[in-house]
């Protein structure tokens, strides 16, 4: 039985695939928590200063297994109401990608949908196929987004975008998302990984501990005034001017060359 999330580390960037093609690359229980174990060991991993997901197949991830949550073993099923702990919600990918200070990029290759959206919406960044299709078709199943959507989405779109994506369960082509500021960029139908992992490798290139202080920083702010902000980016200011990495910064300003960062 083939693997159901694939992972690699290429140039200090983190890859992960979804890797179910014949299911739309759906997810289950076993692959959720998986995923999280791998963001984390990422997160953890000196040599990985991005992480880049993506699916195997037409699709990006086509929401939850709904065949396995019919049946009563998958998530939305009735195993999930068993205290078996199998499944953590504070644990649940959507909040790990949030949590971990390593950036995330989304390379949309495919639609995604559901818990899929979640996932995506979770990532730093989203670049996706001119064939990837986002959907929000949470209500029209009966349901709310399934792990942090009502949450993402209004701090991504803004309340009347969010509430009017949600509301009307509506599927955005690549060119609607981009115009709503949902994704950053739309690549060819071949080109999507590719155009991410060259992100991945720009941010790469760059000081890794100025990156993950900076996206702590970003997390912070989405929930301080701005006087405990500019208080909080001083402190964190502070030890990066003892670095090694600084120091090589200005150098390689002043003598016009690379920087060479080694996150110390």
């Amino acid at each position: 039985m083939a693997e159901e999330l694939l992972y690699e580390v290429r140039d200090h960037i983190g890859i992960i695939t979804f890797n179910r093609p014949d299911r739309m690359n759906t997810i289950t229980v076993p692959m959720l928590n998986q995923l999280s174990v791998l963001l984390l060991e990422a997160d953890a991993d000196e040599n990985v200063r991005a992480i880049v997901l993506t699916g195997a197949g037409r699709a990006w991830c086509a929401g939850l297994d709904i065949a396995a949550a019919v049946s009563g073993e998958g998530i939305g099923g009735d195993s999930m109401s068993r205290p078996t702990g199998e499944f953590n919600l504070r644990d649940a990918p959507p909040v790990v990608l949030h949590k971990i200070d390593t950036p995330t990029i989304a390379a949309l290759n495919g639609g995604a949908a559901g818990y899929g959206l979640d996932l995506a919406l979770g990532c730093d960044i989203r670049i996706a196929s001119q064939k990837a299709k986002l959907s929000a078709a949470y209500t029209a199943r009966g349901l709310v987004p399934e792990s942090g959507g009502t949450w993402l989405l209004p701090r991504i779109l803004g309340w009347s975008k969010a509430a009017e994506l949600l509301f009307t369960a509506r599927t955005l082509t690549a060119d609607e998302a981009l115009e709503l500021g949902l994704v950053s960029q739309v690549t060819g139908a071949d080109e999507t990984l590719e155009v991410a992992l060259a992100m991945a490798s720009e941010i790469a290139n760059n000081a890794p501990l100025a990156i993950r202080a900076s996206k702590r920083m970003m997390r912070h702010a989405m929930t301080e005034n701005l006087e405990d902000h500019v208080q909080r980016q001083y402190l964190a200011l502070l030890p990066l001017f003892a670095t090694k990495d600084f120091r090589e910064g200005l150098a390689s300003y002043l003598e016009k060359r690379p920087a060479e960062f080694h996150g110390e």
